[in-house]
């Protein structure tokens, strides 16, 4: 365990490499929102934002965690491994694959760390790994995070990018959305701090469940963030829907976020609401 764990610090040192611009990128990069192709090494520098346009690509949860955590302060919580209660067809198999190619044993992260010197403990979903959807392993992660986060007295900080509910794992994947609901009331009753930040895309089961129950409210620009998807709201109500609908900068004229950070900024943010939160525990 303690060897997957160094094996994952080694990686977060190298995307802290490749952002500095040490590493040689000649690839092009074509952006999926207005199309078009940028130097690699362009968008490792801007964090993996289109230069042209701005558009946030989703990134892993380590390369995530590298750039706002502190240096060295990293300490990954224990991991829960997938289950498959339903033994749905080829599923372990699916399982195993992503595994390999992603390193991940399902779609979150969870971490102990610091920005500025100030403890959180930390929740990245990542979406290489069944688009993030949550299933039971994610659901306890969760839950687990939360709990410790209790535990220790610390912030909460949850970075959500979800399709929603694992259909691989039926109701057992539904009931994460009461659980892990459950689990932020009784970490909040204890007076704890909960910043939830939406990332492209966060949908179902986890916007209707625990990434909607932060005490703040922030998201990166342009992250669709909704239950049911735009074009399932418009077949179902037979209406359009108005411009941007369920993008950030909506949901934030119409109060339901609190403020729009871009990649860059998100250290900053989070550090400032750390101290603030410090400051206010000691008055």
């Amino acid at each position: 365990m303690n060897r997957i764990f160094s094996r994952r610090r080694d990686r977060m040192l190298v995307y802290q490499t490749m952002r500095e611009g040490k590493l040689d990128s000649s690839r092009r990069i074509k952006c999926p929102e207005c199309g078009a192709e940028s130097a690699g090494l362009e968008w490792e520098r801007a964090l993996q934002v289109c230069p042209r346009c701005g558009f946030h690509a989703p990134i892993d949860a380590y390369y995530r965690l590298s750039g706002i955590l502190d240096p060295g302060s990293f300490q990954e919580l224990e991991e829960v491994p997938p289950a498959d209660p339903l033994a749905f067809p080829d599923y372990p198999a699916k399982l195993a694959r992503l595994e390999v190619e992603t390193g991940l044993r399902d779609g979150a992260v969870t971490a102990l760390g610091r920005i500025e010197g100030r403890r959180a403990v930390f929740g990245v979903m990542d979406s290489r790994f069944l688009m993030g959807s949550m299933g039971t392993a994610v659901g306890e992660r969760i839950t687990q995070a939360a709990e410790y986060a209790a535990r220790k007295k610390l912030p909460l900080v949850i970075f959500s990018a979800s399709g929603g509910a694992r259909m691989q794992e039926g109701i057992f994947s539904l009931m994460q959305m009461a659980k892990t609901a459950a689990a932020i009331q009784r970490f909040q009753s204890r007076g704890g701090l909960y910043i939830s930040c939406f990332t492209h895309p966060t949908t179902g089961g986890v916007t209707a469940s625990f990434a909607s129950l932060g005490d703040i409210m922030l998201a990166e620009p342009g992250a669709l963030i909704g239950f049911a998807g735009p074009r399932v709201i418009e077949q179902t109500i037979k209406e359009q829907l108005p411009e941007g609908f369920q993008r950030a900068e909506y949901l934030l004229d119409h109060g339901f976020l609190d403020q729009i950070v871009p990649r860059s900024e998100w250290r900053t943010v989070l550090a400032q609401l750390l101290a603030l939160h410090e400051k206010g525990g000691r008055s």
